[in-house]
């Protein structure tokens, strides 16, 4: 019955967000439309007559009100550049994502600490725009591409410590974005994924908005996907960034993957505090916290971290550091300290 409730909720959320969506493509359609009658009837001379009052109210508005406006775009356009290029640094799945640019990401890394792989793991993923297309249409190339829309971590951060493994398949597929810089992003692709001797067919489409408010951005994502081996589910993504100040951004992340072969969610919450000392180096504090659904709904692992990160060279190899406190539930909460250690290579066309 709670996970009936929690599906209901789900299915009651997701239509919510797609129409708000709508309801926010229509407003800015309307807005527009009426924008070019007004102009082209002050063009042609047979706009009505306005009142002293409406006059007066358009003076105020263009003269007073027109400033703080233009200023308030400033600041809400700053802050979604500084959220960008911070999501960059640190090769986040965002920028991967929602940047238009081609992007080339491998990782070398090692773990170490009670339950982790004791080797070196590689793992990457590419997205190169093809030509002739004006950047709508890109190749994909990744691992483990059923984990890339699980709400999972994949690349650094909060990963529970028994999935930190080798990449057990890998992807090719074509993906059609929107190529505008906008407040919304939509994509789409399908290709074919391999698992050994193994190939199979997969679909993904995900949409994001995000809403500048006053001192915070609301971001709200909505994913897709259907793989044959783990059939149809959704990804619910919601963050709620604050710029704090120049170097400093706060984030709370909460995702939500639903499974119809399984009924069940897998849950991930995460506070971090994103820290620029410069150029070349920047850090990174987090708390998280995995759940699950299924048999009840229960907190399967807590996970403390901090990240130093640091850009070796130009702009495409740095280095991670990252000692973490894992307290997973089947070792009753007691305490796993791990290690993580990573080298990058990150090609794209940086901010």
């Amino acid at each position: 019955m709670l996970s009936r409730n929690i599906f209901i909720g789900f299915n009651k959320s997701t239509g919510l967000a797609l129409l708000g969506v709508v309801l926010f493509c229509l407003m800015q359609s309307t807005a527009e439309a009426q924008t070019a009658l007004e102009q082209a009837a002050e063009e042609s001379n047979v706009a009505a007559p306005k009142s002293d009052n409406q006059s007066l109210t358009r003076l105020l508005e263009a003269d007073v009100l027109g400033p703080v406006d233009t200023s308030r775009d400033y600041i809400a356009g700053q802050f979604v550049d500084f959220a960008a290029s911070v999501d960059r640094f640190f090769g986040d799945d965002r920028n991967y994502l929602e940047s238009n640019q081609s992007v080339l990401q491998l990782d070398i890394t090692r773990v170490v600490g009670r339950g982790a792989e004791r080797r070196f793991v590689l793992s990457g993923r590419a997205k190169v725009h093809l030509p002739n297309t004006e950047k709508r249409l890109h190749l994909v190339l990744e691992s483990n591409p059923d984990k890339n829309v699980s709400g999972e971590d994949t690349q650094t951060k909060s990963t529970p410590v028994d999935q930190v493994a080798a990449p057990e398949s890998f992807a090719a597929a074509a993906r059609i974005e929107n190529t505008e810089k906008k407040l919304w992003h939509l994509s789409a692709d399908g290709g074919i994924q391999l698992k050994g001797l193994d190939t199979s067919p997969f679909a993904r489409t995900r949409g994001r908005l995000e809403v500048p408010l006053d001192k915070w951005s609301l971001k709200a994502a909505e994913t897709f996907f259907w793989f044959r081996n783990t059939g149809t589910g959704a990804t619910t993504e919601l963050d709620l960034e604050r710029h704090i100040n120049e170097p400093e951004l706060f984030r709370a992340s909460t995702n939500a993957t639903w499974l119809m072969k399984t009924g069940s969610f897998d849950l991930h919450q995460n506070l971090s505090l994103y820290h620029t000392l410069n150029e070349r180096t920047a850090l990174l504090y987090q708390v998280g916290a995995v759940g699950v659904s299924k048999p009840k709904m229960q907190v399967s692992e807590y996970i403390l971290l901090f990240l130093y990160r640091y850009r070796l060279h130009h702009q495409w190899v740095y280095a991670e550091l990252s000692p973490q406190l894992h307290y997973p539930q089947g070792d009753k909460y007691r305490v796993r300290p791990m290690l993580v250690m990573r080298l990058e290579l990150l090609f794209d066309n940086p901010r």
